[in-house]
């Protein structure tokens, strides 16, 4: 019998059975297609030295005409702007206060490391961030230069709170001065979602002082929505305040509320105080908000639409000698998202899809409902690619080029039958165009984090699937490669001491200056000092004491370089890829195999010598699982690029194939292997 060559369909079908899916593929992890064959996908390396404190939501990506190169990073506890691989804090300042409030505000206690520091009617949440000036000591043996500083605040009450310092206090004793300068950053924001029923869940006021919610309250995730406004930047928190950065204060200065900003010389008027999502129309360039305080103040609307006057973010006023205005959306009942593309701005509600269009007339802007049918999972799970929008909906794709269809997926029950649609809001989308790649990364059924990725090749029209840990992405031009950014997930506890042993660690890297999170873990944790850990599985010093059983815990982000090597940062990647199984005259009679002549290629590889493991994988039946039998074994062989043939035997009905790669520094594309092998009988 002539060598027969094994071709597969490209892409991954797991919504049939690996028999009825005979001649496709049907599991996979880190692989992609291109020109219809499998190959691992790109690795990553980390981009900066530096961590990124919070949990990131967006970035976005912008040049200045100054040439400056900019990454924006809203995360739920700051707001960064990237420059050359230096990070630049410009989190907003909710409040300052001075003297007389701050007066002689610290008080300290011998031989500990908490001061507590009193200053009425602070407004400071458990986390949130404070910078102290001015302060002259030492107070209570703790110098001065130890004050003057950043802190995370724990432990609130009304007029006081707690911060912790670098030296043990030597004395019992209260000080500062009276040139005490406290600026507040803004309220943190929630990693994930979180629903609770305990004493403070809900709105103040609605039941008996100090009785839990009679029902679930949900408290969203910190999300921002990032946009260029020319050289500047507009942030919003979703559902919140509306900031921007003047580039012309430099990296150095704060974003401001721009209810609170003058631009070109122009001061605020009418600025909404509350919007789900600011986006900027870049054509007419005008400012908008989807979600927004009606005119004249009053109650947020969720389906208002505003917009500033042309070329002035900062004045909503509608009068007849500008371009401000509003409208609404007629249908649903929040606005979920909005998007540009080429012609339109297109807005999602949780039930329809809407256009918006720049008419250039007195009406400024006009709105048209598309669809009334569809449904968006989270307000990042739309992407568009050459004014074609995809995105992910409740149990199904769609994609909008003119028309609301349908996106034809054979993986739909893989992915929504094994989502955690609590956590839905972290879904993000992103494009990667040099491999015509839309991805979409979510929580799997088991998670409270993205712990996983579908992909659609929008030119090949197939899918694949795997597993990353990732909560923002961006694929710009204007940088050398596609940036993903990732929270540090890992197992930890402590035992009554400084010392926190951690056992795991699923993504992300660990260092000095790392704020730890979790469960039981004290608020202002951080990493002081290496132990055996050197960013993963070790022992690390923290600054604060304390006594917490292994349990899941969370650091600071750190920013990924896609598609740069061939390895997850400096470790191995796994990448697989298996076929559904294939027989000779529908499986009527056994297969018996000589031999296998592989086809693959390890352009791209920079290991000595790169090298895949191949498994022949044998049975009968469909219900049989891959058996070890002596005539059915699993055969496992290694191929390298001075691989010819591999002798083997094996006899079955249906067989499958595998190819995997464990090593370092090793890239692999797969062509059309041929098999040896004849009909051998019926029994």
């Amino acid at each position: 019998m002539p060598l027969q060559k094994l071709q597969f369909r490209p892409g991954l079908n797991k919504d049939q059975t690996s028999y009825t899916n005979e001649g496709g593929w049907s599991e996979c992890n880190k692989i992609r297609f291109r020109s219809g064959y499998p190959q691992k996908i790109g690795g990553w390396l980390r981009y900066g030295l530096y961590t990124i404190v919070g949990t990131c939501r967006q970035v976005f990506n912008w040049i200045t005409t100054g040439s400056d190169n900019y990454l924006a990073m809203g995360t739920s506890r700051k707001l960064y702007i990237d420059a050359g691989q230096t990070l630049y804090d410009i989190t907003p300042i909710r409040a300052t206060f001075t003297s007389p409030t701050t007066n002689n505000c610290f008080t300290t206690v011998n031989l500990s490391k908490t001061v507590t520091v009193t200053i009425a009617g602070h407004g400071a949440l458990d986390g949130d961030y404070v910078t102290f000036s001015g302060v002259v000591g030492p107070i209570g043996g703790i110098p001065q230069t130890e004050f003057n500083a950043e802190f995370i605040i724990a432990y609130v009450s009304n007029n006081s709170f707690t911060i912790t310092t670098t030296t043990a206090a030597t004395s019992s004793a209260s000080g500062g001065g009276s040139a005490i300068t406290a600026a507040f950053q803004i309220n943190i924001g929630n990693d994930g979602g979180v629903a609770g029923y305990g004493w403070g869940a809900g709105t103040w006021g609605t039941v008996a002082w100090g009785f839990g919610s009679a029902t679930p309250v949900y408290t969203p995730q910190r999300d921002w929505f990032l946009q260029n406004f020319d050289d500047d930047l507009v942030a919003n928190i979703r559902d919140g305040a509306i900031y921007y950065w003047q580039y012309s204060g430099g990296v150095g200065v704060r974003a401001t509320l721009l209810s609170a900003t003058t631009i070109n010389s122009i001061p605020p008027a009418d600025v909404p105080t509350q919007a789900t999502q600011v986006l900027v129309s870049q054509n007419d360039k005008h400012l908008l908000c989807f979600g927004a305080t009606p005119y004249g103040g009053g109650t947020f609307d969720p389906l208002l639409i505003r917009w500033a006057t042309q070329d002035q973010p900062n004045v909503w006023t509608p009068v007849d000698t500008n371009s401000a205005g509003f409208l609404r959306v007629s249908r649903g009942s929040a606005i979920v998202c909005a998007i540009a593309t080429r012609q339109e701005i297109l807005v999602y509600t949780e039930g329809t899809l809407n256009s918006l269009q720049f008419l250039g007339t007195t009406d400024v802007f006009g709105l048209q409902e598309l669809s009334d049918n569809i449904s968006i999972l989270s307000p990042r799970a739309v992407v568009t690619v050459n004014n074609t929008a995809y995105w992910m909906g409740h149990d199904k794709f769609y994609a909008y080029g003119g028309r609301v269809e349908t996106l034809p997926c054979t993986l739909i029950n893989y992915v929504f039958q094994d989502l955690n649609y609590d956590q839905a809001d972290q879904i993000i989308s992103g494009t990667n165009e040099g491999w015509n790649e839309v991805w979409w990364f979510y929580p799997t059924a088991g998670s409270n984090v993205n712990n996983a990725y579908v992909i659609y090749n929008h030119l090949e029209k197939v899918w694949y699937y795997g597993t990353i840990n990732r909560t923002a992405w961006s694929d710009s031009s204007l940088r050398e490669y596609p940036q993903a950014i990732t929270a540090t997930y890992f197992t930890g506890s402590f035992s009554n001491s400084i010392t926190l042993n951690v056992s795991a660690v699923s993504t992300g890297i660990l260092q000095v200056g790392s704020v730890i999170t979790g469960t039981g873990v004290a608020t202002g944790t951080k990493i002081t000092d290496l132990g055996t850990g050197t960013g993963g599985i070790g022992t690390y010093t923290v600054n604060i004491s304390q006594l917490v059983v292994q349990t899941t815990m969370t650091a600071d982000s750190v920013i990924y370089n896609h598609e740069q090597g061939t390895n997850d940062n400096t470790t191995a990647m796994t990448s697989y890829i298996t076929s559904g199984d294939f027989d000779l005259v529908d499986g009527d009679q056994f297969i018996l195999t000589k031999r296998i002549i592989p086809d693959l290629s390890f352009t791209g590889s920079t290991a000595t010598l790169p090298a895949v493991t191949m498994y022949i994988k044998p049975r009968n039946f469909p219900g049989n699982a891959y058996s070890n039998t002596e005539s059915q074994q699993v055969i496992e062989t290694s191929v390298d690029v001075f691989t010819e043939q591999i002798f083997m035997r094996a006899r079955a009905r249906q067989m499958a194939i595998q190819i995997e790669s464990t090593d370092l520094n090793v890239q692999w594309q797969l062509g059309s292997p041929r098999l040896d092998g004849r009909p051998d009988g019926r029994r």
